[in-house]
């Protein structure tokens, strides 16, 4: 026969209970009055893990959901046919510009000079993007790829970053191995950790999960 619960127990253990959250609120509340600023944002997305370019995607679609005007490049991954590209073209175009100026990963292109041309015109572009003080937020998917390559200039893309974008434009870079220098001047910084991915068990990439 299963014991009654003890009800002086139970009342002593939700009190507690409220009491303790009633404390953490108090603590928090008075934190949050502290943090009334905003500013555009410099966001990274790196590591190894997966997820760098979705939680940027999910931040666009948050944008939208708003009715924010923003805009996405991607760097790497434009010959793919994403469900993120399908989804804000076909749906969320007078929302979201975007483009796709990559021409797939280094290893299948094989050709350097037409990487970096490649990765020079979506430069060029972000840099338009983000110099429209109407568009709340542009991603620039997958630059950190590009970077690490030296595909681009690293100190280029810093000081435009520092001196050039529009104080309350956010920008998200993805991708793995992102340079200290963006990292220093970034205001948020994410790193994915890989702790087990499928890919390591022969399953090859899947839409809906990759792209």
């Amino acid at each position: 026969m299963t014991p009654e619960p003890d009800t002086q127990t139970t009342e002593d253990t939700d009190s507690r209970h409220a009491a303790k959250m009633a404390k953490k609120k108090a603590a928090r509340d008075k934190i949050m009055a502290t943090k009334s600023g905003e500013k555009g944002l410099i966001i990274v997305h790196t590591g190894a893990g997966k997820g760098k370019s979705s939680s940027a995607f999910g931040m666009i679609v948050r944008c939208v959901a708003h009715g924010f005007p923003c805009a996405v490049v991607q760097f790497i991954k434009g010959a793919w046919d994403t469900g993120e590209r399908r989804l804000l073209t076909g749906h969320f175009g007078d929302l979201c510009q975007f483009h796709a100026m990559g021409e797939g990963f280094t290893w299948e292109t094989q050709d350097r000079a037409r990487d970096i041309a490649a990765a020079r015109a979506g430069w060029e572009k972000a840099k338009e993007l983000i110099s429209d003080e109407s568009l709340r937020m542009v991603v620039l998917d997958e630059i950190n790829i590009a970077l690490r390559y030296d595909y681009l200039d690293i100190a280029e893309v810093v000081e435009f970053l520092t001196t050039s974008k529009p104080p309350m434009t956010h920008v998200v870079l993805t991708g793995r191995n992102a340079k200290d220098e963006l990292i220093e001047i970034a205001d948020l910084v994410t790193e994915m950790t890989l702790v087990k991915h499928p890919f390591r068990s022969g399953i090859k990439a899947q839409a809906g999960v990759e792209f």
